[in-house]
């Protein structure tokens, strides 16, 4: 059993870190071996940061996470959920026995008018399922045998803050550890050299803002955290050496630095201190990790064609595909992925068009590139944003132009590679494309299954804090084993 996930041990481990025991007995090995650690070479190493688990609850079926997050709430109705019903009705108001009253927001729900709004892009079937696709998405399409499509996704929140905050962190309300944080607290790291949890944004992109909360650590020790990489010569900030500054300046301030944190430490017993040291030494390992992993010079020119016409442009989402790739192949955990633009409440025609053509080939290549190398069976890739769009339009409906609200009640995603059951559809919403009338996968559900499929059972990955144990979940959610392989 895992000592932290014992409550009686938690009051222990909150006022004795495992370094400050150790110090105090069994003559100081604890402190010979952190300063064998801190004099040690500090090249890169192929030893692997182990989690909290000792083992996984079960066996794995993927060993990594890609998580390309669609920040703004992507239409369903112009990607995955094929309605013509909508196109029948044009025009035509929203039955209140289809709103069954539900809540709207703010911007349409004092609309005179509701009126259906069917998609002006055209839909094909594909794959061996059948799968129904928007003509905005033909690389999609190539690959839709590799997917598993959701259709039947929902959430209680219906503005983007929290609904974003919940599906990256399990709870609507700031405050609690990311999936990504969990993921790196429960199962450690494979490599010493690059985070366990590494974070890229789309440059450029306005529409909702991204806090660095959304990849924070929340209650968990701050060494888990997610390390934000951007585009230019400085791809993580503060890691470089100041102008006059030499590496083995930099190591020997190092030194002493741990060797303050120390002394502080026999004193205090404090656990941050420990994540200090760890942390900093990771930034120092990074100064020649980092560089290496985000010079892409190296990648054929068929790669660069693979992902789209951005993929040399750093900071776009074709880029970010190309580097969450090369974190993969370098043993990164958790790879998290923000496009931001997805917020049409008019003009959406246009600007999914944009999005689009942005995102779908990018998308589509990974998979292509992580297939061909070996790595897609072991490699969870997620694509979906924090909600869907209504199926009337906000604002002036014309027969080329308009807009959609925020919709909780039902949205789509796709999952991919490691344990995901390919070539599937999973769920169902009505032909108004306003319920989920089958099968449906709350935001619990797929965190459940995300940390199923890395072999954690949802319910005993927890952390003790105030006094209650937390998890992910908090505080229900189910396996959706129909879309495990």
């Amino acid at each position: 059993m895992n000592p932290q996930s014992n409550p009686l041990n938690q009051p222990l481990l909150a006022s004795v870190s495992r370094r400050h025991f150790l110090q105090h007995c069994g003559m100081g090995l604890g402190g010979i071996a952190l300063a064998d650690l801190l004099a040690a070479d500090q090249q890169a190493t192929a030893a692997s940061t182990p989690g909290v688990l000792p083992s996984t609850h079960h066996v794995a079926k993927a060993k990594r996470v890609i998580y390309l997050f669609q920040s703004g709430g992507p239409s369903q109705l112009e990607t995955f959920d094929y309605k013509p019903l909508l196109n029948e009705k044009q025009g035509q108001q929203l039955p209140d026995s289809v709103r069954m009253g539900q809540r709207l927001t703010g911007m349409s729900g004092n609309q005179a008018s509701l009126p259906l709004a069917g998609s002006i892009f055209k839909f094909q079937q594909h794959g061996a399922a059948g799968a129904w696709l928007s003509e905005l998405l033909p690389n999609t399409a190539r690959v839709v045998d590799d997917l598993c499509i959701v259709r039947s996704m929902y959430t209680e929140a219906i503005n983007h803050d929290p609904a974003i905050t919940f599906l990256q962190t399990g709870s609507q309300i700031s405050g609690r550890p990311s999936i990504g944080a969990w993921l790196n607290y429960g199962l450690g790291s494979d490599n010493e050299n690059l985070p366990a949890f590494v974070v890229l944004i789309t440059k450029s992109k306005g529409d909702q803002p991204l806090y660095s909360r959304l990849w924070g650590t929340g209650f968990l020790p701050t060494t888990y955290q997610g390390v934000q990489f951007r585009s230019g010569k400085d791809p993580v900030l503060y890691l470089n050496n100041p102008p006059g500054e030499s590496m083995d300046g930099r190591r020997n301030l190092l030194d002493r630095l741990n060797e303050l944190h120390q002394l502080e430490g026999q004193v205090t017993g404090d656990a941050e201190l420990a994540a200090r040291i760890s942390q900093y030494e990771m930034a120092f390992r990074m100064q020649s990790s980092v560089p290496e992993v985000t010079d892409v010079s190296t990648e054929p020119q068929h790669i660069f064609e693979l992902y789209g016409p951005d993929a040399k442009t750093p900071g776009t989402f074709a880029a970010n595909c190309l580097l969450a790739r090369r974190l993969a192949e370098r043993g990164v955990k958790f790879i998290q992925l923000y496009h931001q633009g997805w917020d049409q409440h008019g003009g959406l025609p246009n600007g999914i068009r944009t999005q689009c053509r942005e995102t779908d080939q990018p998308a589509a290549a990974l998979l292509t590139d992580l297939k061909q190398r070996g790595l897609l069976d072991e490699t969870l890739v997620v694509w979906g944003g924090e909600f869907g769009r209504t199926n009337y339009s906000q604002g002036k409906l014309t027969a080329t132009d308009y807009g959609r609200d925020h919709h909780p009640r039902c949205f789509s995603m796709w999952l991919a590679g490691g344990g995901i059951r390919r070539g599937t559809v999973y769920g169902e919403t009505c032909p108004f494309g306003y319920n989920i009338v089958q099968d449906g996968m709350h935001v619990h559900d797929l965190h459940a299954t995300m940390l199923h499929l890395l072999g954690i059972d949802h319910e005993r990955l927890t952390f003790r804090f105030q006094g209650r144990d937390y998890r992910l979940t908090d505080v229900h959610g189910r396996v959706v084993k129909e879309v495990v392989a």
